[in-house]
Formats: C-alpha cells, structure tokens, sequence
C-alpha cells in the first residue's frame, strides 16, 4: 500500500499530478508550463548525492511549517483541502434536502447533522454506551468476560483477541474464521517494551491516560491503581505477541484447525464451537495466526481477577467511541492519541473528525455520489492505461532477470497477466438498506454502523467471495494490492491532486509522482516478501522453485540491511525485515516506471525542462510524491508500529538502489546517497 496521509494546507500552487497525463505515450505539446512544478520546491545549496530528499523537497519544507492541527505537513495536504470542501458539500446538501426516510441521501444527511451537533453530544454524554457499561458491569469470571467481549465485537470492539471473517489464504474462493492476537491499547506490542525515552514517556502517558478515562466513567480514587492493573494485563499480552516482522510471513502464521481442536488445545474457556454458533457460523475449521498468543489470553483469563478484566473491557469500549461523545471524552482521547502519540497541538474542527469517521460507517454512500460528481467515466478509463504501461514493464524486467529460472518466471508471468486493476470506484455498490441512521446521537449512529459493519462481515461466512468488493472508499487517497483477490486497488481520489490542468503535466513528472510511487508500487506487492507467496489466484502457493526462493530471498535481505541502518531518531532505527514489504514495492515501482517512462516521447526526445533532463525530472517527480515533513512523535510511533518508513526514507532508500539516479545526478563515491555497486539491493 502507498499510504499517503493527508490533511488541510494553503500554500502556493504545489502539484499537479492528474494521473491522465500518465496514461498516454506522451503529454502533449503544451504540457511545459511556467513556472515549473519542480524549480519551486527543490533546495539546490544541497548536493543531490549527499541528500536527494532534501534537494527535491528542501525549499518546500523550509517554507511551510507542519500546522498545530496535524502531526505532519506534505503534498497530500492540498488534496485532502480538496477532497474535504467536497465531502462536505455532499453531506451539507444532503442534510439540507427533503430526501425521503431510508433513503441514503436522508441517511448521508441524518448522520452528518447528527455528528455536528456538540450540543446534543453534551446533553447525551456517555449514555449511549450504558447498555455496553452494564454487561461489562456484570461480569465476575472468565466466561462473562468472554461474553462481554464477543458481544464488544459486534460493535467494532477489539478485546483479548480478534476474531474475523475474510478468505482462506490457502483457499481464496473461500472465506473462513480467523483468529489472531490482539486486544492491545497501545499500537503495538513494541510500545509495551522499547526502551527509548520517547517511548517510555508514551507509555506513562498511557497509563495516565487510562487512568483518566476510569475516572471519566465513574470508577472514582482507585482509578490510579486500577489503571496499573490494566496496563498490567495489556502487558502480558504484548508479551505474548508476534513482532510486527513476524506477522509479515503468511506461512508462520497460517495455522488451520477444527474449532474442537482450538478449545482443547489453547483455550479450553472458549467454546468456539458454541461462540461462533451465536453468530450462526458453523465452520468445519478455523485458522489461527498465532496459537501462544491464545494459550496466554486462557492463563490470563484465569489468573486476573474479574475487577481488572472489567476495567480493561470498558477502557478497550471508551477508546473506540470516545470521539463521539462529549467533549471530556473527547479531549481526553485527544491527549493521548494525537498529542502524545502523534504531536498535535490544537485538535482539527469538528467538521472535520467527522468527515473522518464517516468514511469508516457510511463511506461508500458518500464514495457514490462523490464519483457521480467528481470522477467521469473517460477519466477512470485514462487511468487503466496507466496501469498496463507498467504492467508491460514488469513483465519485460521478469523476462530478463538472470537470476530467476524458466519455470519460476513462467508462474511470474502468469501471476502478472492475472492482476485485475480495479480503478476509480466498485462495479457493484455496499447496500445499506438495513443500516438504521438517526439523530439520538453520533455515538448511536456509530453503533449501528459497527453493527451493520460486523452482521455484513459475518453474512459473508459461506458465501462465494466477492472479488468486486473494495476495501476502500473511492475517496480515499490511498491505494493497496490485495494478495488474496490479486489485484490492484486505485480508488477515483488519489487522481484528484490539484495544482496544475493535465495539460501542465510533463510524462517525465507523472511518471515517477504516479507510474513509480502508486501503480508500480501496488503491482510490485505481488512480488513482494510476502505477496510472492501467493498464486495467480490470491491462493497461499509455493510457485518458486527452492533456489529461486533462495536467491529471492537473499537479495531482498539486501535492502532490509539497508533499512536497518536508517536511524530517524537517535535510538531508533527502522526495522527493515518489518518494512522489507513496503520497501520492495517502492524499490520495485521505481524501476518499472523508469522502463515505462522510457517509452515515451518526452524520454526519446531528451529535451530539458527548465534546465532538467527527463530522467532528472522522473527521480524528481517521484520524490515529489513524499515531500512531507513529519513531528518527532510521530515518526516514532510509525517506527514502532508501521510497516512503512517515514517519508524521507522511502526516497532515500530506493534510489540510492538504482544506477540510473546515480548518473542523472553525478552521485559520486563516498557520498551518503552512493553505494558500492556490490552494496546495492538487485531484485528486480
């Protein structure tokens, strides 16, 4: 996935990367435009061998401070502004109309005008939790534990561990029970024992935190004490749990077994047979990711006492929903999770936490008529030609790697031909008829999402998968590849970025910001550590032979040795086998538009553009896509927990991977951005 993280800015003109641009042989004639996309953020006093982020992006980032509203500042920041004044146009006309009742825009409208109204938020208060406060109130053992938090996971409430319903990794036509570890306040288990100073503060800030919730919801002077326990008991979990690297491998973490089995061997206090037939799923097996984790949610269940366990499951509830209800709550989440974890300052408008939560309960009757309105269907088909330029160069790269042998590159291939590109929006719209939108209260409103959210999740257990579904809105800026459905997902906003018509958009920009940075990107994750591990059909398959495996394996130990080495904050290093996914796929996109770039016009004539060579303006344009700058806080908590490396990093580390950076810009030897041909990554 490129995640690209977006919020509100206003700055000059930055970017125009409409995609279009990317998706013929060449931009047209009129596509040089004054002044330049590229001369006004780069920062030439720096060498491009000693600091290619800062050379693209120094002038920028030097000119625009990071809000006190967010915890990062980029070049998505001036999409979001657009998507955002969007977005909520479409819901202030649908509160606005006189649409019928049921009716989506009537639901659109009732949620929007619901979730706006603080006055109403503070008449309310935590009411809306109470019936979900008295079942965790009566709980006096492990097995009314277990029933509160079955019943907390019919409302999106993550306790003890997770229980899912998607396909069967080893049968993608399938979808089957997964059960994994989790339950965790903290991000990741990392949090738990790292121990920097910054991370050791998070954590006593968490355990204030927690404290402060107790006493928001009553439970009076132990709170300071009932906190430790709780933070206690979320710690013997993170014990118990995989690293973030350790779930990256699908193998390790594939575990298929009979619901009898799973009782008898790990948690005989959890009748999973009987659990899950509350649900009406009776499934011959289930999968389990990581059984020592379940092994020690039994020894836990049984060694603390029913106090503690309910003081858990109510902070586990109150972290979900605090956003929606009054302010105390509200503030307090903000305390912990945007000011200690993440560096905000000044909490963002209502309007536009929102904006947030509706993407997450009713995003798709949003994405409908966002795509009616913003995203026509020639657009959507300019798009799909992007992402065939690329699919061409990789099949081309596959065709010459002297590493891989026949057969292996057979099944490449294949793998290849079979990504389907889903682009702009789904084929088939999420019916939310049974979904129940009023105006008692955001929080209410935010129930019945989750509700209809978990009773949709569970409808799918026995059915034919759905390939049509996404797993984002189209107003996402964002994109992903899915290894179980092989496919690339390229929702209608992340071509919305404006700045500049098409027209002013050379290929050699478009190239790297799109073709490198996003669809090479997705397409690579097929390939990537873990996504090599599944067919053609999304299907968990050993298709390489062993030494091509092996040779697979040792170049790509390359770039995690590389990574490891970055140390973004003093006693910080990325974690490079955890990244290794993410790193692959920009290291891989990188290459695969470079080869489709090579096809253009603009490429074959060699022209300069405001003194910059095509394949200088590609490496620029790539690194475009990461101009961002990001607080201490929170790349800290995005080492401990993300699988992806702060922004910087990703530019850093590919290029300094691809010999055609190095004589674009006369890196030389000895430079931080040069590295011994016998040093650099060579996967693909």
């Amino acid at each position: 996935m490129r995640k690209v993280l977006v919020t509100a800015l206003a700055v000059l003109p930055i970017i125009a990367a409409h995609l279009a641009a990317a998706t013929t042989p060449s931009a047209p004639a009129a596509a040089v435009a004054a002044p330049d996309l590229l001369r006004p953020h780069m920062d030439t006093r720096v060498d491009p061998g000693v600091d290619f982020f800062e050379y693209a992006n120094g002038a920028w980032l030097a000119r625009n401070p990071i809000p006190p509203t967010d915890s990062w500042f980029g070049i998505g920041m001036l999409v979001q502004e657009q998507l955002e004044a969007r977005l909520r146009a479409i819901n202030e006309q649908a509160a606005a109309s006189a649409a019928p009742a049921g009716s989506e825009q009537r639901k659109i409208g009732d949620y929007w005008s619901t979730a706006m109204d603080a006055a109403l938020a503070e008449r309310v208060g935590r009411h809306p939790l109470d019936a979900e406060l008295a079942r965790i109130d009566a709980v006096r053992d492990a097995r009314g534990a277990l029933d509160a938090a079955f019943a907390l996971r019919a409302i999106g409430v993550e306790a003890l561990f997770s229980v899912n319903v998607g396909q069967d990794e080893r049968a993608s036509d399938t979808m089957a029970v997964h059960l994994t570890q989790g339950g965790l306040g903290l991000p990741d288990r990392d949090f738990y024992f790292n121990p920097e100073p910054g991370v050791a503060r998070i954590r006593k800030e968490y355990l204030a935190h927690l404290a402060r919730d107790l006493r928001l919801l009553g439970q009076g002077a132990h709170a300071t004490e009932a906190a430790q326990d709780v933070m206690d008991l979320e710690t013997a979990l993170a014990s118990a749990s995989r690293k973030l690297e350790e779930l990256n491998d699908p193998l390790r973490n594939y575990h298929r077994m009979s619901p009898a089995e799973v009782t008898a061997r790990y948690t005989p206090s959890v009748q999973w047979s009987e659990r899950l037939a509350a649900w009406s799923i009776h499934p011959e097996f289930v999968i389990v990711g990581q059984p020592e984790f379940l092994v020690r949610v039994e020894l836990l269940l049984h060694r603390t006492p029913a106090p503690v366990l309910r003081d858990y499951l109510r902070l586990r509830l109150l972290d979900s929903y605090a956003t929606t209800l009054s302010r105390a709550f509200v503030d307090e989440h903000f305390r912990f999770f945007d000011r200690t974890l993440s560096g905000r300052d000044v909490q963002q408008p209502r309007w536009k936490r929102v904006l947030d939560a509706e993407d997450g309960d009713i995003g798709m009757m949003l994405g409908k008529v966002f795509v009616h309105d913003y995203f026509p269907p020639a657009t959507r088909q300019r798009y799909t030609g992007l992402v065939e330029a690329i699919r061409g160069a990789y099949r081309e790269r596959i065709e010459h790697l002297d590493w891989m042998g026949p057969e292996t590159k057979a099944r490449a291939q294949a793998k290849l031909a079979a990504i389907t590109a889903k682009v702009g929006y789904p084929e088939q719209w999420k019916n939310y008829s049974a979904l129940v939108v009023g105006r008692n209260s955001w929080a209410e409103n935010a129930l019945n999402a989750a509700r209809w959210r978990f009773r949709d999740e569970i409808g799918k257990y026995g059915k034919p998968v759905d390939r049509s579904e996404w797993d984002m809105t189209p107003q996402t800026y964002n994109a992903y590849y899915s290894q179980y459905n092989n496919e690339i997902v390229l929702p209608a906003a992340a071509f919305t970025i404006p700045g500049f018509p098409d027209n002013q958009v050379d290929d050699a920009v478009v190239y790297g910001y799109a073709g490198a940075a996003t669809v090479g990107h997705e397409i690579t994750h097929g390939f990537d550590d873990s996504g090599r591990h599944f067919d053609a059909g999304g299907n968990l398959d050993d298709w390489w032979s062993a030494e091509d495996a092996r040779q697979f394996e040792q170049r790509a130990a390359v770039l995690a040795r590389q990574f490891d080495a970055y140390e973004p904050i003093p006693g910080l290093h990325i974690n490079g086998q955890a990244t290794l996914g993410e790193n692959l796929a920009d290291y891989g996109g990188v290459l695969l538009g470079l080869d489709a770039f090579r096809k253009t016009e603009q490429y074959r004539k060699g022209e300069k553009i405001a003194g910059l060579t095509p394949v200088q303006r590609y490496f620029l344009g790539y690194a475009l896509g990461w101009m961002m700058k990001e607080r201490e806080q929170r790349v800290r908590a995005l080492l401990l927990s993300d699988v992806h490396a702060p922004a910087k990093w990703r530019v850093l580390g590919p290029l300094s991977n691809v010999p055609d950076f190095y004589a674009a810009f006369g890196v030389k030897p000895g430079q931080p951005m040069w590295r011994p041909e016998s040093a650099r990554a060579q996967v693909w």
